[in-house]
């Protein structure tokens, strides 16, 4: 036996001392609790490997030769801890005796030749109609497959399993410094769609799009999107733009009006129907669905919201569940909102910048709580612990604040205020 030979059989069994320590790290039931991306060794070389979406597979890792080798050995689902020690173990075996397990298992059971190969485009397509069920609105669907379908053009029609580290990046690199935000998503949406690719069995090996430790190597790290905050008409101003309102003719402005009062979204009071309101209980329930946050939301009415309801019943145009429907019977636009906007001539700001001026306004001129305004805008607060503690909503002091907020846009003076809550 020559030197080097000598050397090569020695190198390997001193990585199998190597690996032989401290086997057997894992146990069933860590095998499927473990959530963390990345290797977990179970010793040995063995490792289960979860990649960012979640999927789990075994995998064996060895140096044979001064190189590093890496051996798939299946998915969790199909292959349990005890059958991937058994695999590991004869994949030690054969290292030992100086065969590549790798190799072997490549020459013994070559890939079977597919009449037809499944494409990039094909497994795109069932991983997006598998994930609908869960997302929120038809502009989270368009944004996939706009992404998908046609700034990954290059890559869609190619068989899956080919698809390279190269390909990916030929899909990045155009606009990776220009369009970053954008080009960000599609890296992540691309390695979504390989790694359900390798589940189902169409691919095997590493993903190509993977971020941590793969193309963050090549690709310079870009900042996220810093989105600037809705720009908020100063709250000084808004008194006299709802008086303006108070003029304008249209549905669409009395639909203003309340979005301001009640602190709500534009598209909450756009899709806003009757059978959602409790007049005898001055109450507002928008369902979850309709709600950013998937959760039910409870509005309390004022006086000012209960006449502006009284106005819409009175003009609606014909039968229509919708509150505040445009002439054909649909939803109105946001657009609407922004030409009342732009005809008051009270500067450039957006509807939804309402919210902050509402929220600047308990602050700065109200003693109520933070934790109340947020309520009022449907947002959470605190941790999950916290929230389990606090189950109501503050419905009754989200009232009083309601009427204080409809006091201040309506431009009632304090002597008003409390003409008005003595005669009440």
């Amino acid at each position: 036996m020559s030197r080097v030979a000598v050397g090569m059989a020695v190198g390997t069994i001193v990585g199998l001392v190597g690996m032989a320590n401290a086997i057997n790290r894992l146990t069933a039931r860590k095998v499927q609790s473990l959530t963390t991306p990345g290797r977990h060794a179970d010793g040995g070389g063995l490792y289960l490997n979860i990649s960012p979406s979640g999927a789990k597979s075994w995998v064996m890792l060895f140096r044979m030769g001064g190189k590093r080798h890496e051996m798939g050995l299946g998915a969790i689902n199909s292959v349990p801890l005890t059958a991937a020690r058994d695999l590991a173990s004869a994949a030690r075996q054969k290292i030992a005796s100086g065969t590549n397990p790798l190799t072997e298992k490549r020459e013994a059971s070559p890939p079977p030749i597919p009449t037809k190969a499944v494409t990039f485009g094909e497994v795109a397509q069932t991983y997006m109609a598998d994930q609908e069920v869960g997302w929120k609105n038809e502009a989270h669907r368009k944004q996939w497959r706009q992404t998908l379908e046609v700034q990954a053009a290059a890559i869609w029609p190619m068989p899956v399993a080919q698809i390279s580290t190269n390909d990916v990046l030929d899909v990045l690199r155009p606009i990776w410094a220009t369009k970053s935000e954008t080009a960000r998503r599609i890296r992540g949406r691309i390695e979504r769609v390989l790694d359900a690719a390798r589940t189902s069995g169409h691919r095997s090996g590493e993903n190509p799009a993977r971020w941590r430790g793969h193309l963050d190597t090549i690709l310079p790290r870009v900042k996220k999107l810093k989105r600037g905050h809705h720009a908020a008409m100063p709250r000084t101003k808004l008194p006299g733009f709802y008086r303006y309102l108070c003029h304008r003719p249209e549905l669409s402005a009395l639909a203003l009006r309340l979005t301001i009062l009640t602190a709500a979204r534009t598209g909450e009071t756009r899709g806003m129907t009757w059978n959602e309101i409790d007049m005898a209980e001055a109450l507002w329930t928008v369902p979850g669905e309709r709600m950013k946050g998937g959760r039910e939301h409870r509005v309390p009415l004022t006086a000012e919201t209960i006449t502006i309801l009284e106005e819409a019943r009175a003009i609606a145009p014909g039968p229509c569940n919708l509150v505040f429907p445009s002439t054909k019977l649909a939803k109105l636009s946001d657009m609407v909102f922004l030409m009342l906007l732009r005809r008051g001539k009270m500067g450039d700001f957006t509807t939804h910048g309402f919210r902050s001026t509402f929220r600047d306004w308990v602050d700065e001129e109200t003693d109520f709580p933070g934790d109340v305004a947020e309520a009022a805008l449907a947002h959470l607060v605190g941790d999950e612990t916290e929230r389990a503690y606090r189950r109501g909503d503050a419905l009754a002091k989200r009232r009083h604040l309601m009427e204080a907020w409809a006091n201040f846009v309506c431009g009632v003076s304090g002597a008003e205020r409390n003409t008005r809550s003595n005669s009440s």
